[in-house]
């Protein structure tokens, strides 16, 4: 017996939410899409999706509704304009935010939400452009068990590390925390690769001895090789990550938690945006060392 599958409106479909919608895609969602530039949506169109014009169009059709766009400014004007979604929505809907975003907004969106008699999930990623391709993102979800359960399908065809971490904005928290991890780390990645350089080391080699002990990481292991061959297009762009920086930060000191490893890792990303890199990937984080 054929199964239903539920309507699926996606906004934002940048270097990641492209992937993700695909995948949607490709496993029979009917999937209706809106993000700004329609251009960028092409691929996805010639795939099957079809074009909204507007958020409130998307809304009023869709079963569920995932975002994946830029800012927390983005994401309030998507849900809370007279045009967005929590205005547009069925009664019913299930609305997931698979923005890095603020955990507080999530928890605004939730009450606001379930005032409306929808259900809101908070999903965050981790993976980067290659989780996306793959399908093999970390989602990292907020909220109440039985939404989580309705929309883990829909989970399972974009990742495979999929956890509820907690109620509504604990999904962004750990988002946070996701990101707190990295700072410090890639300033450590960094450094350990121009020593290597200074020493006369063949980094190749390097990695393969040190990839399978205690200095192993997912980061090691995906960076580092575009590191040592100057590849630094943007898995995931030190913009973006500036972004997520700072919601980290102003978070962190919501609950007056010093972080002076990712406050140095901001200064130093900033730098680079200075220098003309916002566009490159995290891992451009190398040409500080190479200025």
């Amino acid at each position: 017996m054929m199964v239903h599958k539920q309507t699926i409106g996606f906004i934002g479909t940048g270097v990641m939410g492209k992937s993700m919608a695909l995948h949607l895609l490709k496993s029979g969602y009917p999937l209706h899409i809106f993000t700004r530039t329609k251009e960028k949506a092409n691929e996805l169109i010639e795939a099957g999706a079809k074009w909204e014009e507007s958020v409130t169009t998307l809304a009023k059709k869709a079963d569920v509704i995932i975002t994946m766009i830029g800012t927390p400014f983005d994401v309030e004007q998507v849900y809370f304009a007279k045009n967005g979604i929590l205005e547009h929505a069925k009664a019913g809907t299930y609305i997931v935010d698979m923005t890095t975003s603020k955990p507080s907004l999530a928890t605004e969106i939730y009450k606001r939400a379930k005032e409306k008699g929808l259900h809101a999930l908070d999903a965050p990623v981790s993976g980067g452009d290659i989780g996306a391709r793959n399908a093999k993102l970390a989602i990292m979800v907020g909220g109440e068990q039985a939404d989580f359960d309705h929309v883990y399908p829909i989970f399972q065809v974009m990742g495979e590390n999929i956890k509820l971490q907690g109620d509504a904005g604990a999904g962004q928290h750990t988002k946070v925390v996701n990101q707190v991890a990295i700072a410090p780390a890639m300033i450590g990645l960094c450094e350990a690769l121009i020593y290597a350089k200074k020493a006369g080391l063949n980094p190749e080699k390097v990695l393969a001895s040190i990839s399978t002990g205690a200095a192993g990481s997912w980061s090691l292991s995906n960076y580092a090789p575009r590191m040592i061959q100057g590849d630094f297009a943007p898995g995931f762009a030190i913009k973006h990550y500036i972004k997520d920086m700072k919601i980290a930060i102003e978070s962190a000191q919501e609950m007056n938690l010093p972080t002076p490893g990712l406050s140095l890792a901001l200064k130093m990303y900033e730098e680079l945006v200075d220098a003309g890199e916002s566009e490159s990937g995290i891992h451009a984080l190398l040409k500080y060392y190479e200025q």
